[in-house]
């Protein structure tokens, strides 16, 4: 048995520092290069031929990485790409439906049923359908003038459905390499955080809040208790306390997040009787998984979304729990 010492010592000395797989690079090096190859041929096409839609759907439709290089040309994720493909599945909007030939591909008869397309079923329809793939293509050239589309989706989401990226000019290319840059940064910033809004509102309202675990649960439930978003007004006397589970994106994850809500409410009904549990429950990642979202709900007294009205619904709650 090794002393904690020479243990150390191994991963001081053996230290690989940056572990690959040779043969693994290899292969993905080929996948890059043949995706930068294939915009390249099509940066020719479009100065040669000037910037039309039929060469980006030979793109997605014939090349085998095709799809890859105009999101990588775009900025747009992978996971951006299948939400806004379901967005459009389920919204009734009858400008979108015209960009995107709705009607012509739309199979779902019943949208409360929905699930998210995976990657082989998006690149199966782009093939066998035409109407999926022109549809698809107007969106990047026409999506961002949009309405629905410019309200619905962020703005800094919006700026990748522009034709001068597609038109490889350099100031767009430019800026898809600091939208893929800064995403990560983005993404994490506080105040593009959803619970900001709720934030804001108790600030508005001059009502306190406190974040963490709550006494009782530590004592009676170590095992079992879990950090609270918002504690109102405190955690010695909780008179409201929230979760907040905002989704963009699905995962298998979701259903033990909803197991586990069902537990913490049992036990804040068992030791703060007098509070009350509710949730901010959002996002399309929710809206796919709807059995998740039904035990989810479940967990909880009162549930708010983040859209306008409900927002206005929270507050009167507050206002009237704590007679503002």
């Amino acid at each position: 048995m090794k002393t904690t010492v020479e243990k150390y010592e191994t991963v001081i000395t053996k230290n690989t520092f940056y572990f690959y797989n040779r043969e693994f690079e290899q292969t993905y090096e080929g996948y890059v290069n043949s995706i930068k190859e294939t915009l390249l041929n099509i940066k020719n096409q479009v100065q040669n031929d000037g910037l039309k839609k039929e060469i980006f759907q030979d793109l997605i439709c014939n090349k085998e990485h095709g799809l890859r290089a105009l999101l990588a040309l775009t900025g747009f994720s992978n996971e951006s790409l299948k939400r806004l493909i379901t967005f459009i599945r389920i919204v009734d909007d009858p400008e979108l439906n015209r960009l995107t030939n709705k009607e012509k591909w739309m199979t779902d008869t019943k949208i409360e049923n929905i699930k998210e397309w995976p990657d082989s079923k998006i690149q199966k329809t782009i093939k066998d359908d035409a109407n999926f793939r022109s549809g698809l293509i107007n969106l990047f050239f026409e999506g961002a003038s949009i309405p629905i589309l410019s309200n619905a989706l962020p703005l800094f989401e919006i700026k990748k459905l522009s034709i001068s990226k597609l038109n490889f000019e350099l100031e767009a290319l430019i800026d898809t390499l600091i939208r893929y840059k800064e995403k990560g940064s983005y993404s994490g910033m506080k105040e593009n955080n959803p619970e900001q809004v709720i934030e804001n509102i108790l600030s508005e309202l001059e009502i306190s809040f406190e974040r963490g675990d709550l006494g009782e649960l530590i004592k009676n439930a170590p095992d079992t208790k879990r950090t609270m978003d918002f504690i109102i007004p405190n955690k010695s006397y909780p008179k409201i306390i929230i979760e907040c589970s905002f989704l963009v994106t699905t995962s298998s994850g979701q259903g033990d997040k909803s197991k586990t809500e069902i537990s913490i409410d049992s036990l804040i009904k068992k030791h703060y009787p007098d509070a009350q549990f509710i949730g901010f429950v959002d996002g399309i990642g929710w809206y796919v998984r709807k059995n998740d979202l039904k035990r989810m709900v479940a967990a909880y007294g009162d549930v708010f979304t983040f859209h306008e009205e409900e927002i206005e619904r929270f507050t009167k709650l507050l206002e009237e729990v704590f007679d503002k």
